[in-house]
């Protein structure tokens, strides 16, 4: 789709005409930048490739997105009885103002074209007057080479696929990908992590803002499936969730719960929806009362939600979560917000329930003034490919000597990009854990 369907009204033939002019020219251009050629094949998401070409990406999924409108208004503004009223007027303004996004847009990736090619800027407006006969040009002749390619080789360290072994008893993760869909890219959110955790432990789950902390917990509690083997105990997560999910509880950042509820209630209407069906209701209140004791929330029971503090609510939330007896429990910033006394009573909290047998996962901005409760350590890390990796997973005293640090913060400053106040170390911790692997020194669980 170019400006030539959006100029071209005198003659709907010859827009067409031109249209699939530039289809062919596009195929050899994608060629020479190194993308799938067949993609020029696809009517508004060749303008995409065509951004990319030029090197401007964010223009050109804009420009799809402008170009789709446009279509939607005009194939409206084609019924003659929407065309005759006042919604006809209303999509002919719309579809104005689109032509002038769509002219913009294209405007820019033109002139990156130019720049690209090493071509004259006079080449703006052949591409905007004929479109189709440009691309061909551009395709066909020899001259016609871009500096560099449309998607950056990448920098990153390859992956390294050494899956653990699984566990009889305890939490097995070996994930190769976690990928989502964008503009028909394919894009890795996380890659290569493969881990044992152990009965009984308490883990930090440690990593900068965008290295996969939240999608990684999504994955290993089956809320959002990778492509992994997750077992818990020797079942699949993803296979045998029905039965599994019993035996996991996520306790998100956000508290849940509604305000005008007692505590009591509040925790007992949790035990109706996560325990097993078929448990009876003396045994889902005699699970309330045990849960809110052990969260210390026993003498706030008959108390509304809306009179706790911000450290009572925090334990309501895990309460919730408890009231099913998880074998694995993951907390997102259980102690946000809160000050160093409550926050630690908390976690403390959390460390019995591990060392009742428990798995616990928690995600801290804190780390520090709680590290001596910890077990171990997940450190994930964004590669220069912006997907999370594995940087290390051990104890919090091995974390400390493996990345040269005091503090786990100044881990984090570590593994964290340049342009938000860190060393941009991040591929160097990952390709040297890998390499540990590789040589099976990694810890294990």
């Amino acid at each position: 789709m170019s400006v030539d369907l959006l100029f071209g009204n005198t003659s709907q033939g010859i827009s067409l005409f031109l249209a699939i002019l530039a289809i062919p020219g596009y195929w050899l251009i994608f060629k020479k930048c190194g993308l799938k050629p067949w993609t020029a094949l696809i009517p508004i998401f060749n303008d995409l490739q065509l951004g990319r070409c030029a090197h401007c990406e964010d223009d050109g999924r804009k420009l799809l997105v402008s170009t789709g409108f446009y279509s939607l208004f005009y194939m409206m503004c084609c019924i003659p009885e929407v065309l005759s009223s006042s919604l006809g007027i209303l999509l002919s303004i719309c579809m104005f103002i689109t032509q002038i996004f769509v002219f913009i847009f294209n405007l820019r990736i033109y002139a990156g074209l130019c720049q690209v090619f090493g071509q004259k800027k006079i080449w703006i407006v052949a591409w905007i007057l004929m479109s189709g006969v440009s691309s061909l040009v551009w395709g066909i002749v020899s001259d016609f080479q871009p500096s560099s390619p449309a998607v950056t080789p990448s920098t990153a360290p390859a992956a390294v696929e050494v899956p653990v072994e699984k566990l009889e008893k305890g939490l097995t993760i070996n994930l190769k990908s976690r990928t989502v869909l964008k503009y028909m890219h394919r894009k890795y959110l996380l890659k290569d992590i493969h881990i044992n955790i152990k009965p009984g432990s308490m883990v930090l789950l440690l990593g900068g803002s965008g290295s996969g902390k939240s999608t990684f917990i999504n994955a290993i509690t089956g809320y959002e499936k990778a492509n992994a083997e997750m077992l818990l105990n020797s079942r699949s997560i993803y296979h045998d969730y029905r039965e599994v999910k019993y035996d996991i509880g996520l306790a998100p950042q956000a508290d849940m719960m509604r305000e005008h509820d007692t505590v009591y209630k509040t925790v007992l209407d949790a035990a109706d929806m996560r325990m097993p069906k078929g448990t009876k209701a003396a045994e889902r209140k005699k699970r309330t009362e045990e849960v809110l004791d052990f969260i210390g929330l026993g003498a706030t029971k008959e108390n509304m939600v809306s009179m706790l503090s911000g450290g009572q609510k925090k334990r309501l939330s895990i309460a919730m979560e408890l009231v099913s007896n998880p074998y694995l429990l993951v907390l997102d910033e259980p102690d946000s917000g809160l000050d160093g006394v409550i926050a630690r009573e908390i976690m403390l909290k959390l460390r019995e329930l591990a060392d009742q047998g428990h798995i616990v996962i928690v995600i801290t901005h804190t780390p520090d003034r709680v590290r001596d409760l910890f077990d171990s350590t997940i450190i994930l890390a964004r590669d220069s490919d912006r997907t999370g990796r594995l940087a290390f997973y051990g104890t919090i005293t091995g974390a400390l000597r493996y990345f040269k640090k005091k503090s786990m913060e100044q881990i984090l400053l570590t593994i964290n990009p340049k342009k938000e106040g860190g060393e941009g170390r991040s591929d160097e911790f990952i390709e040297k854990y890998d390499k540990k692997r590789i040589e099976g020194k990694a810890y294990n669980g």
